[in-house]
């Protein structure tokens, strides 16, 4: 993900380094996966829930709703939510094909994540934390 992101306040700031810090969370299933679709995006679900309350309480706290951290938060939402939309609900076993396929979409959602951690950990002034 090219560009950069530059904190116009404490407010914006402190939005992006709790981005920073949750972008740092798996996306991939956890150990105890049970195997489903499902299970294997609650983790991503639960991000997308963090980001939301990030983006409340950047909000709340007087933040501009076009604030670059505004939207690097609602861009989490525009990578994932085709994802949650496909697999959420899914209980089905999987296959090799659909392992691949859902595998190749958390591959993508997390590329995406990790450019956005990317930016903000150089525009934080905390990319050194990122080695």
């Amino acid at each position: 993900m090219a560009g950069q992101w530059v904190p116009r306040d404490h407010d914006e700031l402190t939005a992006g380094w709790r981005l920073w810090l949750e972008l740092g969370s798996s996306v991939w299933p956890r150990p105890g996966w049970n195997g489903s679709p499902d299970e294997a995006v609650r983790g991503l679900c639960e991000l997308l829930d963090s980001c939301d309350r990030i983006l409340t309480d950047y909000l709340a706290s007087g933040g501009p709703a076009d604030a670059e951290v505004a939207g690097l938060i609602r861009s989490m939402h525009l990578a994932a939510s085709w994802i949650r939309e496909l697999w959420s609900g899914d209980t089905t076993p999987l296959d090799g094909e659909r392992l691949a396929l859902l595998h190749g979409d958390l591959a993508g959602f997390a590329e995406h994540a990790l450019g956005v951690r990317t930016l903000l950990a150089e525009g934080g002034g905390w990319a050194s934390l990122m080695r």
